[in-house]
């Protein structure tokens, strides 16, 4: 017997419990996002691989060995499923012109994919929502994103998730403190690690962020972009954090978070917590003013989010949240086939007045029914066999404490079905009306 196909390392099947958990979070998120007046657009999974390599920069982790990328067999163009996704929300702003009527607040979800080593928290195909302000230039936008976070860890419920945050400035303030930074990194290229001496010359910011305890001396007492700054970039993250003070938001100044991306300028902050290991970043994001320029429109200033819904999740649950089952109102027994051709209209009609039903198929038993309805979690069976069916009616029978169970069956006539079954789990208030 041939062994049964998986699935591919990384990329995980999300069964009913969890895809249940993530439609509830997407509704809330949903919800939440239209209270702050930002608007969805849905993106494609696979782009063209050079607008990756100019947004998000040749020389970091992603773009050198992270992509998922191919030739496309038909034309031979360059495809990358997405690593990210705020590079084809810019494309597409550009693409269809979206910002000619003045700036957009846009938001998007959906899988993106990286080919990293898979461990909790950190996968190959992973979820994001990501949120972008497009043409806003003050620090007030940047604010905003910071306290849309801070709600919607409150309407999760979540504690010990911290905000840090810093400024990298404008290009040309990063250009010297790079100078200053490599040149004294050289001094100490003995110490440095592998990874460090690889991104020395091409990304030497990212040595900052590195996790290796050997290294942690060096970069403390490396040059600190903050030093760096001029006075507008300065007045920027003090507009910031006047505005996050205001709001009553604590946060840590963090001169060593950098970000992995090189389209990122002046501000740039995460969400990080201890109760996932060292996959502990939530949420991350920041200003990305010259990117729009940068995939060929005309500057406009932008900033923008993302949140790793898996990472997220996992914190919720870790937190004691918990999704609310999905349990249909009612569970429709029946059998002989006259039953079952009326046990199809009841439940069509049940529906029509807004009730969930699970109607049974398969067969069997009215007792090995019943405890398929029981299992089902339906509050109300209703039950119909030869005699019902002949007279039109139906045996309702209350499955649950506190929908009626210490009540006894009883038969009902189909066109009063739907307001018997109203007042049974509405206690007398009638919401559905009748058939």
């Amino acid at each position: 017997m041939s062994q049964t196909i998986q699935a591919i390392r990384g990329m995980n099947d999300i069964l009913p419990d969890e895809a249940l958990q993530l439609e509830q979070f997407d509704d809330l998120v949903r919800d939440w996002l239209r209270a702050y007046a930002y608007r969805p657009i849905r993106l494609p999974v696979v782009e063209p691989t050079p607008l990756f390599a100019r947004a998000i920069g040749t020389a970091t982790d992603i773009v050198e060995k992270e992509m998922y990328s191919f030739i496309d067999s038909l034309n031979g163009e360059q495809l990358t499923l997405r690593p990210e996704g705020t590079a084809g929300c810019v494309r597409a702003v550009l693409q269809h012109n979206l910002l000619y009527d003045g700036p957009k607040r846009l938001y998007y979800q959906g899988p993106m994919f990286r080919h990293e080593r898979p461990q909790k928290g950190r996968y190959r195909q992973f979820h994001q929502v990501g949120v972008e302000a497009l043409g806003f230039a003050g620090p007030d936008i940047d604010a905003e994103h910071i306290l849309m976070c801070q709600r919607l860890w409150d309407d999760l419920g979540l504690t010990d998730i911290r905000l840090e945050i810093n400024s990298l400035g404008q290009v040309e303030e990063r250009s010297r403190h790079r100078a200053d930074l490599v040149a004294y990194l050289e001094e100490h290229a003995e110490m440095l690690d592998a990874d460090a001496r690889r991104r020395l010359h091409s990304n030497p910011l990212r040595i900052l962020d590195t996790k290796n305890p050997a290294l942690q001396e060096i970069v403390e007492a490396a040059p600190k972009l903050i030093g760096y700054l001029g006075e507008e970039s300065l007045a920027h993250f003090a507009g910031v954090q006047a505005l996050l003070k205001d709001a009553g938001i604590p946060y840590r100044i963090n001169p060593r978070l950098v970000r992995g991306l090189d389209y990122y300028n002046l501000t740039v902050f995460e969400w990080v917590t201890d109760r996932l290991g060292s996959q502990g970043t939530v949420c991350a994001g920041g200003r990305y003013d010259g990117l729009i320029a940068q995939l060929g429109g005309k500057p406009q200033p932008a900033c923008g989010f993302a949140i790793g819904i898996e990472r997220l999740l996992a914190l919720w649950r870790e937190q004691g949240g918990v999704a609310a089952g999905i349990a249909p109102d009612v569970y429709v027994v029946h059998q002989g086939e006259q039953a079952q051709r009326f046990a199809f209209r009841v439940a069509e009609g049940l529906r029509d007045a807004g009730f969930s039903v699970q109607l049974h198929c398969g067969g069997g038993s009215f007792k090995a029914q019943m405890k398929r309805a029981d299992a089902s979690g339906a509050m109300l069976a209703a039950i119909i066999g030869a005699d019902e069916a002949a007279a039109n009616e139906v045996s309702l029978k209350p499955l649950r404490d506190g929908f009626g169970k210490e009540q006894e069956q009883q038969r009902v006539a189909f066109d009063q079905l739907a307001e018997a079954i109203g007042e049974l789990l509405f206690h007398g208030e009638d919401e559905h009306g009748g058939l």
